[in-house]
């Protein structure tokens, strides 16, 4: 039997992880959209920065492989297909393509490369942010330590591509790119009221499919070993978050 693949609604998104494009100020100034410039939006979630892209005057087309996040992101009036981040169908028509927290989640990087090279105008610019080496380790770490205990492969608790900047840097040169920069940026993340359980149960989905009716012991025996390193006094909690951003051009 296949195993589960994640599987995204955009109201848990928005209740659970409206940090993830809350925090993109930094690598939307890295991609500067002007007015009259066609951008792809590549893993464009439930369209939040779709919607702010396309306010600069850049016509602006979001993909993602989620259908509830294409309809979330197609009542905001936006211009969004559904389409797999790994086989990209466009060729030459781009002036941009940006990305934000979607790159990890697609397991053949060299694909997404190659796909957001063609469509790519000669000279045009990919840029974008996403997890990098030792994110969210803590987590990492306690969810593969206590995964034998309920029945789940530990390898289910690192279901990402979490590269480190030489590695992805040296992908995108082997795919046609020139990189401008391309840098690893440790970035604390203070997590909503629902804390690490809430991130669990959006993030993770999968690994409490293969836990069935343990997925509620697992979710309290993750929260009691990571709350000494992740847990403030107040109950406050801070994920372990590292970022990969970049910047690069067509050859």
């Amino acid at each position: 039997m296949a195993a589960p693949a994640q599987v995204w609604s955009a109201e848990t998104y928005q209740r659970h992880a409206r940090f993830v494009s809350d925090l993109a100020d930094g690598v939307t100034e890295w991609l500067a959209p002007r007015p009259g410039e066609r951008i792809l939006d590549l893993g464009c979630g439930d369209g939040v920065l779709t919607e702010k892209l396309a306010a600069s005057g850049a016509t602006v087309l979001g993909v993602d492989a989620s259908p509830d996040f294409v309809a979330a992101a197609t009542a905001r009036g936006l211009d969004v297909r559904l389409v797999d981040g790994m086989a990209l169908p466009f060729e030459a028509e781009f002036d941009a393509v940006f990305t934000n927290a979607a790159l990890h989640w697609m397991l053949e990087p060299a694909k997404v490369a190659a796909g957001v090279r063609r469509a790519l105008k000669p000279g045009g610019r990919y840029v974008g942010e996403f997890g990098g080496h030792a994110n969210v380790a803590s987590l990492r770490t306690a969810l593969a330590a206590i995964a034998p205990r309920y029945g789940v492969d530990p390898a289910r608790a690192h279901p990402w591509y979490f590269p480190t900047p030489e590695t992805f840097g040296r992908l995108l040169a082997e795919n046609g790119f020139s990189v401008s920069r391309c840098v690893l940026i440790p970035r604390p993340t203070i997590l909503p009221d629902s804390g690490i359980v809430g991130w669990i149960e959006t993030f993770m989905n999968p690994y409490l499919k293969d836990a069935a009716a343990s997925a509620p012991d697992v979710l309290a025996e993750a929260e009691a070993l990571l709350a000494p390193a992740l847990r403030d006094a107040n109950g406050v909690w801070t994920a372990d978050y590292v970022r990969i951003r970049f910047e690069a051009h067509a050859i």
